[in-house]
């Protein structure tokens, strides 16, 4: 009986183990809608929420949501305070030299000036745009002065208040604002294709969780329940996959 009992306890602690193990915990901003944001409840909404959700349940695995300021949201996944990265993140070289990438969820995006004129000088003014995103990056590559922000609402309150010439950010995040400024904002000249789209950052050990990924996200665009949502939460006019 003993022996049996100590059985029980030693597979009773293995399949604990194995359950904790398939809790993952999603990191996100919570502040850059549509992709991600707080909703009146205190949860974390949005469309990568709703992927999110989806891929676990594709991939048999328990989701927790975990938000986290941007500016420190890839140290924060290689310390280990979460396992992914769920936050409108564009593919690039730079980072991928620091963390791995499923394949995007999101097709390769616009991004695009705004501001209080069309005649805005985006090219050598001051732009104002996110801390560490590949839209700062852009624009510290130009002949602008680069105003960086450590939230995205604030790049357009540099516009409005006049500390910035233009915002250069994701066209997807700018365009409610654009619109519902009532023509206080406009978009100023051409998009701007950046990136290799948006994937789901990873820590360069977790190849296995990488894995599941990309068989749930395979999985998503095969069957057009990711192009359902990219529609739904970008509107018909957004890209989606072929």
């Amino acid at each position: 009986m003993k022996i049996t009992h100590l059985a029980a306890a030693v597979l009773a602690l293995g399949t604990t183990a194995a359950q904790a193990q398939d809790v993952v915990r999603m990191g996100t901003e919570g502040a850059y809608p549509p992709y991600n944001m707080i909703n009146e409840s205190g949860e974390v909404d949005g469309f990568e929420r709703e992927v999110g959700d989806e891929l676990c349940k594709r991939a048999e695995l328990t989701c927790e949501w975990v938000t986290n300021d941007w500016d420190s949201i890839i140290p924060n996944l290689t310390s280990g305070n979460y396992d992914t990265i769920l936050a409108g993140m564009s593919i690039v070289a730079e980072r991928k030299e620091i963390i791995d990438f499923t394949q995007n969820y999101f097709p390769p995006a616009a991004s695009a000036y705004a501001a209080l004129s069309e005649d805005a000088d985006v090219e050598g003014g001051i732009v104002a745009a996110q801390t560490n995103t590949i839209q700062a990056g852009h624009v510290a590559e130009t002949g602008a002065t680069l105003l960086e922000f450590a939230t995205p609402d604030e790049t357009l309150a540099a516009v409005r208040n006049g500390e910035a010439d233009a915002v250069f950010a994701d066209k997807d995040f700018l365009a409610p604002a654009v619109e519902e400024s009532g023509g206080e904002l406009v978009f100023v000249g051409d998009d701007v294709p950046l990136g290799e789209g948006i994937g789901i950052g990873l820590r360069k050990s977790d190849d296995e969780l990488e894995e599941k990924f990309n068989v749930a996200i395979t999985s998503m665009k095969e069957d057009g329940t990711l192009n359902e949502m990219i529609l739904k939460w970008f509107g018909d006019d957004a890209k989606t996959f072929e």
